[in-house]
């Protein structure tokens, strides 16, 4: 299971740092994701990699302090319940009720 590791490089203050903190980051096996934000100095990684190698790695480019490790959140699709479904197909029926009723009246003018 992926898990997101958030990172604070103090160091990283420009983009010549950025670009290494990430460059170290991605050395490291089973990276999926990684996302830097200079004006918080966070470095957020997310995949099924070890927390310390990371950390030992981002040591190279600066001092490191890991801010938090915990699951990576899938995105979920929004499921509407089950009354708001019945209440949106009861709607397209009606509409292709009236459709097929225009339908009919244009080809009674003919």
């Amino acid at each position: 299971m992926a898990q997101k590791v958030v990172l604070k490089v103090l160091t990283m203050t420009d983009e010549k740092t950025k670009q290494k903190a990430i460059e170290a980051a991605a050395d490291i096996h089973g990276i999926d994701l990684i996302a830097a934000d200079i004006k918080e100095q966070k470095l957020t990684v997310i995949g099924q990699m070890d927390t310390v190698a990371i950390a030992k790695k981002l040591k190279k480019v600066g001092k490191v302090d890991i801010i938090s490790v915990g699951p990576a959140k899938e995105e979920k699709k929004e499921e509407k319940p089950a009354e708001e479904k019945k209440e949106e197909k009861k709607e397209e029926k009606k509409e292709e009720k009236k459709e097929e009723k225009k339908e009919e009246k244009k080809e009674d003018k003919k």
